[in-house]
């Protein structure tokens, strides 16, 4: 994702300024010029109040716009705008290895409630990321719920929009059970039809999507 947010220390005005031409307006041509672009207006708003020099060499943060009242249900932070849709279900998985222990879960994004959850001695990351939006699918249309479904993977969409599963993942008498599972959920998609609309979690402006399980160092 390319920056939205751009941070002037010095240059003819330094300041904040949402677009790459209106910043190069402020530095180019100024000698010693010091800027750096952000993706959120948060993460530069705290860069400016800090100087250059702390910051030039820093990777941007990841900061939620999601946040808990006090009855444990999701709120977006204050000042946040275009953030996700909150009535919606998320998915997400986690490998212990590639392949390895593989899980996934879907999670009711208002109340971080966990919806459903499967977990399989060995698989891929990115066979759980499939099978989760599968199941997602299966979980809404079974239940008439008209709700967003959320999904960082990019490339689980894709295989969901193709109705086929392109893990190279070989099939063995470990993997037998789980490939027998992928192939019923190729088949779901094949013999169903749904509205649910499938959106990719932001993850750059959003944080970690609902479903993550936390494993990140």
């Amino acid at each position: 994702m390319g920056k939205k947010f751009y941070v002037v220390w010095q240059g003819v005005k330094p300041g904040i300024y949402t677009t790459w031409a209106e910043c190069a307006a402020q530095v180019k041509g100024v000698a010693g010029a010091q800027y750096k672009g952000f993706e959120s207006r948060e993460a530069a708003e705290q860069a400016f109040k800090q100087s250059y020099n702390d910051v030039k060499g820093q990777k941007e943060a990841k900061h939620s716009v999601l946040s808990v009242d006090n009855d444990g249900m999701t709120v977006l932070k204050e000042g946040t705008i275009d953030g996700p849709e909150l009535n919606s279900l998320a998915v997400d998985a986690a490998c212990s290895g590639n392949p390895g222990v593989m899980e996934y879960q879907g999670v009711y994004v208002a109340s971080r409630t966990q919806i459903f959850h499967y977990k399989t001695p060995v698989g891929t990351n990115n066979i759980g990321e499939f099978l989760g939006i599968v199941h997602g699918l299966s979980y809404l249309k079974k239940n008439n719920l008209n709700q967003i479904l959320y999904s960082d993977s990019a490339n689980a969409i894709s295989w969901v929009k193709q109705k086929l599963c392109k893990s190279k993942l070989p099939l063995t008498p470990q993997t037998a059970e789980l490939w027998d599972y992928v192939h019923r959920a190729e088949a779901w998609l094949r013999n169903n039809t749904y509205t649910t609309e499938i959106r990719k979690w932001d993850t750059a402006r959003w944080g970690e999507i609902p479903a993550d399980f936390n494993r990140k160092h």
